[in-house]
């Protein structure tokens, strides 16, 4: 009975964390002027944000580091046994006890304009949609020094390193005014120049993962800070009954 309820439980954190996200993702993409993809990051689904793992090492940890994260933390989190940690997911370091630095030389500055920032809070602090937005938003543009740019962060010194996935998309000519990003669906914001080794939707969820491997990197103890508030609440709410039929018995004979 005790593991049906825990898993219960983490069902209905699981989904309540995302349904609040929801909210918090329109929120933002209405106070942003539409700019921003509706998107709710779920850092609860490991096998999510294991694939997250090995997405953001493959494509993001040359340029970016997670200085607050470390590895042997993924691993206890995301249930990675140590081999599979170090074969598949360090790659400038070969102890479990480090954190997550940046593969890139020194010269980083010099050939971007700035250093690329550290992510370990990126996505706590500017927002899931924001990032996953970004993400989704690349397009080419002549006038920019690496041929792209992007509608969620104009100017931005990044080049689109999922080109290779997602293909090169271009500005809709006809896309409304302030219209958002993400290169699907009805007023689309982009027309697909070439097809990348993803379809739209694979790269979708491919992005997806990313995120909420960030989202997890930002708090990693989220989570088990959500399953103690549901016991504590749980507590609460059953002291309150006790509470309450005790107070029945105390007056009772007042009565």
């Amino acid at each position: 009975m005790k593991p049906l309820m825990n898993a219960s439980l983490t069902r209905f954190a699981r989904a309540a964390v995302v349904a609040a996200g929801v909210i918090v993702a329109n929120l933002a993409a209405a106070n942003s002027g539409g700019n921003l993809l509706p998107f709710a990051a779920d850092s609860g689904n490991v096998a999510s944000v294991q694939r997250g793992a090995r997405n953001f090492m493959a494509y993001c940890s040359g340029c970016h580091g997670m200085k607050y994260l470390r590895y042997n933390r993924i691993g206890q989190d995301l249930n990675i046994p140590d081999d599979v940690l170090k074969k598949n997911l360090m790659f400038t370091s070969d102890k479990l006890g480090d954190q997550i630095k940046v593969a890139m030389p020194a010269a980083s500055e010099q050939w971007f304009g700035r250093v690329p920032p550290d992510l370990s809070l990126e996505t706590r602090a500017r927002g899931a949609d924001w990032v996953y937005s970004y993400l989704l938003s690349f397009y080419l543009d002549e006038t920019r020094p690496l041929g792209v740019n992007n509608t969620v962060l104009a100017g931005a010194s990044m080049p689109h390193v999922l080109w290779e996935l997602q293909g090169w998309q271009k500005k809709a000519e006809h896309a409304a005014e302030g219209g958002h990003g993400g290169g699907h669906g009805g007023g689309s914001a982009f027309e697909q120049v070439t097809a990348g080794s993803l379809k739209p939707s694979e790269y979708e969820a491919f992005v997806t993962d990313i995120v909420n491997f960030m989202d997890y990197a930002a708090e990693p103890g989220k989570q088990a800070r959500i399953s103690l508030g549901l016991k504590v609440m749980l507590y609460l709410f059953g002291l309150l009954v006790l509470t309450y039929l005790l107070k029945k018995e105390f007056w009772r004979d007042v009565h």
